[in-house]
């Protein structure tokens, strides 16, 4: 790909230095940065460095590629394709046979142990790996290949971070996940970050990409290697219908009376209580909403063994439920509502909420009626707003 850097692609491109200073302020929100690293984000990216990408694509149905073209806020991907150079992607290249093969092979030799490898599908390691090939290899000996001269490796999507739908029983191809292919020593041992889900978000792809072409290493991770600032929480936690669960009104079946009302869909086989994403944070569809919003249960894809784990309308054992409680004391509330706010408000406002202009019994209400735009993404229940006020009232 020619090269060319971010300030020149957003000049050619008429995007405004306002848009562009947007887009990296919320990527630094997305990956749960600081104010201050909105700067060194604005200066590494019109730096125009343009690492080389190998992406790999396995068993998968491409939706984690779909995904990723559905990134905004605006067109981030075209800017993510103007200051990344996407060398080698079975969807989105035009080569095809040995010119595309080629184009990988000169990408690995020039760029040896300075490329990205991107991994999406899971792969299949028995017999010799023989249920999925590519110009005549298997994915388990393209995969080695890759690897080994790799700077980092990224597994978008469960299939890549955990086996996903390929991997579920009787799995007859054998079909394994980078990491588990990492702990055999079947390919090198690389640094790994896994962006689980079915498909993953598009701006936890996007945001690890800006994080690293940024600071150059990866975002802080969980125990399964997934970004904390995109899988630190669960999508209970965040829920619009969380007050419903704990006043106890579900929904028993898909349109009665409980499900047109939006009331919670636990007793519908939600694995929202033990699933970690933020799906209610960034949504889906440039912000427009996500799956449990649409009246839909959890499926818990963005965790291990999700479709073994009965994914489809199984209910959770009640002590497996794991969520924010109701704070009872007001020192309980104040410490959850300092969370909320350092989880959320942070980026746009002060760290020190003791100069906030509005006034702190104002702000549940100001969140409920949404008028304000910015805030409109944002959807606490009603007791965490009120614990929201009660922590900006005691630092007044």
């Amino acid at each position: 790909m020619e090269s060319a850097g971010v300030a020149a692609y957003v000049s050619r491109k008429k995007v405004t230095r306002r848009a562009f200073l947007k887009y990296c302020a919320l990527m630094a929100a997305v990956l749960a940065l600081p104010p201050s690293a909105i700067p060194a984000m604005v200066e590494k990216l019109q730096q125009g460095l343009r690492p080389a990408v190998i992406w790999l694509s396995f068993q998968e149905c491409t939706g984690c590629t779909e995904s990723l073209t559905r990134s905004y806020a605006p067109s981030i991907e075209a800017l993510m394709f103007d200051y990344l150079s996407l060398d080698y992607h079975h969807t989105l290249q035009a080569a095809a046979g040995e010119a595309a093969e080629a184009a990988r092979l000169e990408t690995m030799r020039k760029f040896a142990g300075q490329y990205l490898l991107i991994v999406d599908g899971s792969i299949p390691a028995a017999d010799n790996g023989v249920y999925s090939t590519m110009a005549g290899r298997t994915n388990l000996d393209v995969l080695r290949e890759c690897a080994a001269e790799a700077a980092v490796i990224i597994a978008v999507g469960s299939c890549a971070a955990f086996g996903g739908l390929a991997a579920a029983a009787p799995n007859p191809t054998g079909a394994k996940s980078v990491e588990a292919l990492m702990a055999e020593g079947r390919i090198s041992r690389k640094p790994l970050v896994n962006l689980p889900g079915c498909p993953p978000l598009p701006l936890a792809i996007s945001g690890v990409l800006a994080h690293f072409l940024t600071f150059g290493r990866l975002p802080d991770l969980d125990d399964l290697k997934r970004p904390l600032s995109i899988y630190g929480n669960t999508v209970h936690d965040r829920c619009s219908r969380y007050r419903y669960y704990q006043d106890e009104k579900f929904a028993e079946h898909f349109g009665d009376e409980g499900h047109r009302k939006g009331w919670c869909l636990y007793k519908l086989g939600c694995k929202g209580p033990v699933t970690h994403n933020a799906c209610f944070i960034h949504k889906w569809n440039q912000g427009t909403s996500s799956p449990v919003e649409a009246g839909h249960p959890c499926l818990g894809c963005s965790e291990p063994g999700f479709w073994d784990k009965g994914g489809f309308y199984r209910s959770l054992d009640a002590e497996a439920i794991s969520y924010s409680p109701v704070a009872e004391s007001p020192d309980e509330a104040i410490e959850a509502g300092r969370q909320l706010y350092e989880d959320n408000c942070i980026y746009c406002h002060s760290a020190d909420p003791t100069g906030f202009k509005t006034v702190p019994d104002k702000v549940p209400e100001v969140l409920r009626a949404g008028t304000v735009r910015a805030h409109r993404s944002f959807q606490f229940s009603d007791d965490q707003l009120d614990i929201l006020g009660k922590y900006l009232n005691s630092q007044q």
